[in-house]
């Protein structure tokens, strides 16, 4: 396969090249309009060749809700938004708490998946917070650790948590919410909340805990990772957390990036965990992806029905796709603004999870062709309606967005092309 016509990402910046794959690897890196016989030949005029992206965060609902996603569509609506590698979390049923359970799911991706998946198994059984799981015999085949969807409340349990996942060689990655401090709440307890009789959830339920688990990381020496970060009080914790020598490292969302609360609507997709909040967490967060306190970006992809998410703030389900969207909206909104520069976006949403969880990534010779072509130009309208994932709710339905997906490749084969 030679693709033609593409500025190629290559250690962080972008390089007018040609690609030739062969047996799933990059097999040349040659000058522009190389001549190249007896190869199917791709042109992609004023592209970007991009390292396939990759999702630490995503909800594929399958095994136990397929009504929701399945492993199939979810791994179609990955490739088409350029994934090549995405990691599914454990709110599953049955929950990857043990071996033999973890082994169902993985069955199912050796069945349906068309792309890299790279499962999370349960820091506690049931995902319940009590009792941890089999973390010993699920380590050598799960990506990391995660209750996500739910804080581990009890200080003690991840502390032993650390430990054991520490002595595994595996990360402890956190949904850091306090219970306690949540009191009814759905959206984010600010401006809006109060204007439009909402109850709210408060910021200090995300940072307290962040807080807490930056310490025990630091304590443990585990190597821990924060999920979704939604607050400029969680980036100066981790930011602070970094510069004295702890083995942390966090994600924030689309959404957090682009939205505040003055964008909410009385809509479902509106609605996640955390929530969407203020400007200026919005700006610190922005802040923090530029000075790489803010180590990658992740979807927290959440499909629900649509009647799940068919009943206002108040009554819709938490979590919104964004599987096929990602990119687009982000480089709409932070790269054409001016904000973030392609080379920075580019990386957070490949180079810098690859590193931090050892996973393969990079466009070079004889590297694996995870890839993605992007086309900077197109103009398109988000439709929900023609998503490859069973998901339909998303805050950004009926933008415009610019820069768009042509094609995916993963392992050298071509899992997505437009059209």
């Amino acid at each position: 396969m030679h693709l033609k016509g593409c500025s190629v990402y290559q250690e962080g910046a972008f390089v007018p090249a040609d690609v030739l794959i062969r047996d799933g690897a990059v097999f040349r890196i040659l000058p522009p309009n190389s001549q190249v016989q007896g190869v199917p030949v791709f042109e992609f005029d004023h592209c970007l060749l991009l390292p396939g992206l990759i999702d630490v965060h995503v909800h594929l609902r399958d095994p136990g809700f397929s009504f929701k996603e399945t492993m199939r569509t979810g791994t179609m609506a990955a490739a088409k938004g350029g994934y090549t590698t995405v990691c599914p979390m454990p709110n599953l049923n049955p929950v990857p708490d043990s071996l033999e359970h973890l082994n169902l799911e993985l069955e199912r991706i050796r069945e349906e998946a068309v792309i890299r998946v790279l499962p999370y198994a349960a820091i506690t059984v049931g995902e319940k917070g009590e009792t941890l799981s089999d973390l010993e015999s699920m380590g050598p085949r799960c990506f990391a650790f995660s209750d996500d969807g739910k804080g581990v409340q009890s200080e003690d349990r991840m502390r032993m948590a650390m430990r054991r996942a520490m002595a595994l060689g595996k990360t402890i990655v956190a949904h850091c919410e306090d219970e306690s401090l949540l009191r009814g709440g759905y959206i984010h307890d600010g401006k809006y909340a109060k204007e439009h009789g909402h109850k709210g959830i408060c910021s200090e339920s995300e940072w307290k805990q962040v807080e807490r688990d930056v310490r025990l990381a630091a304590e443990t020496g585990c190597k821990y990772h924060v999920c979704h970060v939604s607050t400029k009080e969680s980036v100066e914790i981790i930011r602070k957390a970094k510069a004295q020598g702890a083995n942390v490292s966090c994600e924030t969302a689309p959404h957090y990036l682009l939205l505040t609360e003055d964008d909410l609507q009385e809509d479902g997709r509106f609605k996640m965990n955390p929530p969407i909040r203020e400007q200026a967490d919005r700006e610190a967060l922005i802040q923090g992806l530029l000075d790489g306190t803010v180590d990658m970006i992740a979807t927290d992809h959440a499909p629900h029905t649509r009647e799940e998410k068919s009943k206002g703030l108040a009554g819709s389900l938490m979590g919104v796709v964004g599987l096929e969207t990602a990119l687009a909206v982000l480089y709409t909104g932070l790269v054409k603004t001016g904000k973030v520069p392609m080379e920075t976006l580019i990386d957070r949403m490949t180079l810098a999870p690859a590193k931090r969880f050892g996973l393969p990534c990079g466009i070079y010779e004889w590297a694996r062709a995870d890839l993605c072509v992007f086309d900077p130009n197109e103009e398109w309208t988000i439709d929900p309606e023609q998503f490859a994932s069973k998901g339909r709710a998303t805050p950004f339905a009926g933008k415009t967005v610019t820069g768009r997906v042509k094609m995916t490749i993963c392992g050298g084969e071509i899992v997505y092309s437009e059209g």
